[in-house]
């Protein structure tokens, strides 16, 4: 006798192509262009092993020779570095009780489904801020930074604080290619303080439904996560970044949607199943690359098959390999 069952309800291939795609959607860092997906990232994630090694050559660097008939000219050569991006494994699970269900005449599972996306765009920003703490904790990104706070609630001014003014500081650090940045990522409470300087501009998007915040022409992303430290003596010391296009590639395997042996669902999405306590299990797992374009991550200091977020944070596993002006982010740390 056939019977429905709960994965013709939630069909695992669906489930999967649904949250790849919300997960989009919903993410203020791919919204804004800061992460961008890269067709090339999802093939390199596909592959076996920890990291991928992606080889770069570099550009020419030497200096102008004047042709002589009585001298030969100095033959250069064209050098080569690599990226090295990590590759993460991520899996979540749901669990939902028959007494849920009923009782509060509403679906559990269904209230999942709805709300993956949103999980997996947090984790994917939670995880982006980790790696910025990282990767400016290195010594490699020390051009790519204005440190300009006061460690000391005494000594806050203008000077210190993110402004008009400290803002084309940044931009700076990037020369000529400080135009590149299209995207600034802040606290709250700097957002604030810049409103209250009147420089946060609202802008409406393209169909006209929400307002659009933007400082010096650059989109704004607000982020309760951003770095808050106290000062030395007294006072916060704020971390605020700014980005170019892309400056993080994010790619993702397809997992096997081949149905499990023993099991319903796919390596994906697994649904089980605990009858003696009415409980309902959703297993969502990820394969994927969210890497910062440039800045290549050494693995000197991970213990598991993924880097934690801890693991991301510190700098001994990041170190700078493209110029620059070519890595697409700037870290301010400044007062509010």
């Amino acid at each position: 006798m056939a019977k429905t069952a709960l994965a013709d309800i939630i069909i695992p291939t669906e489930f999967e192509k649904y949250a790849i795609e919300r997960t989009a959607q919903l993410s203020a860092f791919v919204q804004s262009g800061i992460i961008e997906h890269a067709p090339e990232f999802d093939d390199l994630a596909s592959g076996g092993g920890r990291e991928v090694k992606m080889p770069f050559w570099k550009d020419l660097t030497a200096a102008r020779q004047i042709l002589s008939d009585s001298a030969p000219l100095v033959v250069n050569k064209i050098t080569s570095d690599q990226d090295i991006a990590r590759i993460h494994n991520d899996a979540q699970a749901w669990s939902a009780n028959h007494l849920a269900k009923v009782v509060s005449g509403d679906d559990p599972m269904q209230a999942i489904v709805d709300l993956v996306g949103d999980y997996w765009a947090r984790m994917d920003q939670t995880l982006v801020i980790s790696a910025l703490k990282g990767i400016f904790a290195s010594a490699t990104m020390a051009g790519n930074k204005l440190g300009i706070a006061a460690e000391a609630t005494g000594g806050v001014s203008a000077t210190t604080q993110l402004n008009g003014a400290t803002f084309v500081d940044a931009t700076v650090k990037l020369g000529d290619r400080g135009d590149r940045l299209t995207a600034i990522a802040l606290h709250s409470a700097t957002e604030a303080a810049l409103r209250k300087l009147d420089l946060i501009d609202f802008i409406p998007d393209s169909e006209g439904k929400a307002q659009i915040k933007t400082f010096q022409g650059r989109r704004v992303i607000v982020d309760d996560t951003m770095p808050v430290r106290a000062g030395t003596t007294s006072g916060l010391v704020y971390t605020s970044y700014l980005f170019g296009p892309g400056a993080f590639a994010k790619g993702g395997a397809p997992l096997d949607s081949t149905p499990l042996q023993g099991g319903i669902g796919t390596e994906g999405v697994e649904i089980a199943r605990q009858a003696l306590d009415s409980d309902t299990m959703l297993i969502n797992r990820r394969r994927y690359i969210l890497h910062p374009r440039g800045v290549k991550f050494t693995s000197a200091a991970v213990v598991g098959d993924s880097p934690t977020n801890a693991e991301l944070e510190n700098g001994a596993n990041w170190s700078r390999v493209f110029e620059n002006k070519n890595v697409r982010i700037v870290a301010i740390d400044h007062n509010n």
